[in-house]
């Protein structure tokens, strides 16, 4: 899948956020220099200067707030001189939407669909209640040998060594996760703080109570920040409708399956860490868009929440000074990541038009992937051949690392699995798929090395890595991901 790989749009066009006649819904970020500051605007109307009764505000971070609503004026808060920055909040959508183009293809779609009618229904699931995790048994994954990627990593030979590695939350930063999937509903995230019964003998995930007091309500596997509620599943967008005008195609579920599916239960695959944990945070829908916003929302949860690896398939086509500010906000959600010890592993981008690009001197290199920030590892993506995808970016100073990403098989939406988003027209690929090889990869391997820092997990990966022709001078470590070594390390 030339998969997640998220362009930014200014929420407006104008500069410095000015009223039009035609505006109708304008969303801005406004930073506050201290979070003292932003209390003191709340309670002394400050803010209400440049609030009208169609517009909201709404808490970002301790410092941020988001204000949305028609023609949303920002002078007055320009002139605030405990206001740090002002910004769009960016909004992103999916590049690859899997919509058929041209009449032969049109053509193509319309007799598959009429052949096969059961894709005309409706994804299966919505926000199913979040169930128990069930016991695991053990025995082989029947389609570990469909999984190219985890054969040619050497996973197969270190998963007997390293069996107990559920201490490593890695969340899943995306359109959410299908949680009631048999492979991946063990290894779901279940937030202590919500679990269990409460001092009235209710159960705890069902009181519409914070009873963790993290500021969520009822949030046992993750949240959703895309629909404002804890049930963070993956809502996919039914075949025909990625046909006819795109949409998610259970992105964050695949991802999922290749950091975490469940190992040695008999059932399907595994993933890279086979008994991590996931923390499943929705900020796409299933639209395939998603806003800045919510993006850091997620980020500053995981974080607060005990995750110790982000898995980020998702990027921009850089940052244009001309078409409005950088992201600050998104720099700095990363940064907090990173303050608290915290890897942030990204796609590396999937170029423009089917064919990749240096990010290292691109006019609008991909982001995050780019940003100069020491926890992130930026994954290109390779084929069982150890060829660099031809849709993948590269770049010797900003991407770190190759990892399978073509043809990748893996769990999808509705308790399935599969290397196909949709039969004969197209394949999970992408940068998208690489990431969370490597997500897993500082799972399993940080597990094992509880007392590693990030830097020095991330040091591992990278010196671990098998050197082949095709990342020798693309990438920083001029190499692919592979597990045996990394073990070694």
């Amino acid at each position: 899948m030339k998969a997640l790989f998220l362009v930014a749009a200014i929420a407006t066009a104008m500069p410095g956020f000015a009223q039009t006649e035609d505006a109708k819904q304008i969303n801005y970020l406004v930073k506050f220099k201290s979070t003292s500051a932003l209390q003191a605007a709340l309670k002394k109307s400050v803010m209400g200067t440049s609030i009208n009764k169609d517009q909201k505000i709404e808490m970002v971070t301790e410092q941020m707030v988001l204000v949305s609503g028609k023609n949303a004026a920002t002078a007055p808060l320009l002139k605030n001189q405990n206001v740090e920055y002002i910004q769009p909040d960016y909004e992103l959508s999916l590049i690859e939407t899997y919509k058929a183009e041209g009449k032969d293809q049109k053509a193509q779609v319309m007799d598959y669909l009429i052949n096969n009618p059961q894709l005309l229904a409706k994804a299966k699931g919505d926000n199913p209640i979040v169930p128990n995790s069930p016991l695991s048994r053990n025995a082989r994954d029947p389609l570990v040998n469909k999984q190219w990627g985890m054969l040619d990593m050497g996973a197969d030979q270190v998963w007997a060594k390293a069996k107990n590695n559920k201490t490593i939350i890695v969340a899943v930063i995306d359109s959410g996760v299908d949680y009631t999937h048999p492979d991946l509903i063990a290894n779901m995230w279940r937030n202590p703080g919500e679990t269990g019964i409460d001092a009235q003998g209710k159960d705890k995930s069902k009181n519409a109570r914070d009873d963790d007091g993290n500021g969520y309500i009822d949030d046992v596997v993750g949240y959703d920040f895309a629909a404002n509620d804890a049930l963070p599943y993956d809502k996919s967008t039914p075949t025909w409708q990625l046909f006819l005008g795109g949409g998610n195609p259970g992105h964050g579920t695949h991802c999922a399956g290749n950091v975490a599916a469940r190992g040695n239960n008999g059932v399907g695959i595994s993933g890279v860490a086979p008994n991590a944990q996931i923390m499943a945070l929705r900020f796409i829908s299933e639209k395939g868009t998603g806003v800045t916003s919510a993006a850091i929302k997620s980020i500053r949860y995981a974080v607060d929440n005990g995750a110790k690896v982000l898995n980020n398939s998702w990027g921009s086509m850089g940052e244009n000074p001309s078409e409005g500010p950088a992201n600050k906000a998104l720099r700095e959600a990363i940064q907090y990541a990173d303050s608290k010890g915290v890897l942030f592993v990204v796609a590396a981008g999937n170029g423009f038009q089917g064919k990749g690009y240096n990010n290292d001197t691109a006019a609008r290199p991909a982001y995050p992937a780019s940003y100069p920030y020491s926890n992130i590892i930026s994954v290109a993506a390779i084929d069982v051949n150890d060829n660099l995808g031809k849709f993948s970016n590269w770049g010797l100073k900003t991407v770190h690392i190759g990892a399978p990403g073509v043809k990748i098989y893996s769990t999808v939406v509705g308790g399935k699995y599969s290397d196909q988003p949709i039969p004969f027209l197209a394949v999970w690929e992408g940068t998208s798929m690489a990431a969370p090889h490597v997500a897993g990869a500082a799972a399993l391997y940080w597990a094992q090395n509880p007392n590693k820092t990030m830097a020095e997990v991330k040091d591992a990966i990278l010196k671990s890595a098998v050197q082949i022709p095709a990342l020798q001078g693309k990438v920083a470590s001029g190499g692919k991901l592979n597990l045996v070594n990394l073990m070694k390390y």
